[in-house]
């Protein structure tokens, strides 16, 4: 009795997966196998300073981890971990730089550069939350995710805290409040909605987080408004009676002749500060001709030093440079 013609192809398609599985198990892929160091660490360190001062990080990045792997209790062992962490964040790989820091402040946490490993770690997180299409779109920072910034923060917090004297102590503190009005402006946005949508309790709850733990952003006069307002529409009226009082003093605009609140006024005095302050497209224009600056000073200084290198070209200048300056 001969099978039906289907059943016949079927079987012959499944002898043949069968046979290529078969054929694939028994011819595993070769593996690499690591042959040891192919230089000597002063070799691979003079190689990997080349290739950054040339701007190839990829290269920098090969050398360097090489070094890492080969000679990880060597003469450059500690410099070697320090340069990784700049070519990494050059090359934008920001978890791989924040991965770099957090291992060099481990092992070396009394290391006399590891104020740089703290502050670069800030820097990583906060332009992870930057990074990918969205920058480029409309979308404001503070409709998005804001976790990284969160993270930032208290890595700078950290930071400040351990080096309050260290040469990125003020750029720290700089990006501390830039991050605090990106996160006030994300509470606020939350509140607005939570306004829209009659949740008077919420509202509230997110415009004095606000007030208490940012303070000096521009979203104070309409986070106060907001609670005032929230109070008010609760039935709280002493509690809204006391937040108008404060607006009264402070912004007397955003209280009406008849004594309510003008929330619209306070949503549009933040709403322009927001654009003025916040603007995630001026923030890129000024990173983008910084990173040029440094492109152009890396081309014109083939012997910059590590500290040069890694304070970004503000300390350790060479000779020329300090002569053109004087």
């Amino acid at each position: 009795m001969s099978l039906p013609r289907y059943k016949i192809t079927m079987l012959a398609l499944s002898l043949g997966v069968a046979s290529a599985i078969v054929g694939c198990s028994s011819n595993p892929k070769k593996e690499v196998v690591d042959t040891g160091p192919q230089s000597s660490e002063q070799v691979y360190i003079e190689k990997a300073e080349k290739a950054l001062d040339r701007g190839q990080y990829t290269d920098a990045v090969k050398h360097l981890e090489a070094l890492e792997t080969y000679y990880p209790t060597g003469d450059y062992a500690q410099q070697a971990q320090l340069e990784l962490l700049y070519a990494k964040f050059q090359q934008k790989d920001y978890e791989g730089a924040i991965a770099v820091a957090d291992r060099f402040i481990r092992m070396n946490p009394q290391h006399p550069k590891a104020d740089y490993a703290y502050y670069v770690r800030g820097v990583a997180n906060m332009e992870q939350n930057y990074d990918g299409l969205l920058r480029y779109t409309s979308l404001k920072q503070s409709h998005r995710d804001v976790s990284y910034l969160k993270l930032a923060y208290q890595n700078f917090v950290d930071f400040i805290r351990r080096y309050p004297s260290s040469t990125y102590a003020v750029d720290a503190a700089q990006r501390m409040q830039f991050i605090g009005q990106e996160l006030a402006e994300a509470e606020m946005n939350a509140a607005r909605y939570n306004i829209k949508r009659k949740a008077w309790v919420a509202a509230v709850e997110r415009s004095l987080w606000v007030v208490e733990h940012y303070p000096q952003t521009p979203q104070i006069p309409e986070a106060l408004a907001t609670v005032a307002y929230g109070y008010g529409k609760l039935g709280d009226q002493a509690t809204a009676q006391q937040y108008i009082d404060v607006l009264k003093l402070n912004y007397p605009n955003l209280v009406k002749a008849d004594g309510s609140v003008n929330l619209r006024a306070a949503r549009h005095d933040a709403s322009w500060i927001n654009r003025a302050t916040l603007g995630i497209f001026g923030r890129e224009a000024q990173s983008s001709t910084e990173t040029q600056q440094s492109d152009t000073k890396a081309q014109a200084e083939p012997s910059r030093s590590l500290t040069n290198r890694l304070s970004f070209g503000l300390l350790d200048r060479p000779k020329s440079q300090n002569d053109s300056t004087e």
